[in-house]
């Protein structure tokens, strides 16, 4: 069993920076594909940002552009940076490994 556990969610105002991070409990290379989800106040989970085993990235259309998936293999840690925020990526965001495992989620607020 792994845990994930995500940080780095905060109050920003629109146009602002964040970057959130997802620390594993162990190597994340055996997991296929580790994603980021979005949820925002009574919506359903979204994936947003999936990054590959091999390293392949893919975005939703909502955020293409503006925010950027990336691991550190070493550190058993994803991290998204999200720029340009808009006050619809309000929401609470989750790591995931393979849709299986999910880290507590991290809550990010945007200010209009």
């Amino acid at each position: 069993q792994v845990q994930l556990v995500e940080s780095g969610g905060g109050l920003v105002q629109a146009g602002g920076s964040l970057r959130l991070s997802c620390a594993a409990s162990g190597p994340i290379f055996r997991f296929n594909v580790m994603g980021w989800y979005h949820q925002a106040p009574g919506k359903q989970r979204e994936l947003v940002a999936a990054i590959t085993r091999g390293g392949m990235t893919n975005y939703a259309d909502s955020v293409k552009g503006r925010f950027t998936i990336s691991r550190d293999i070493a550190k058993s840690t994803v991290y998204l940076q999200m720029d340009s925020l808009k006050p619809e990526d309000t929401g609470n965001y989750y790591c995931s490994a393979d849709s299986t495992h999910w880290g507590q989620g991290t809550q990010v607020t945007v200010s209009s």
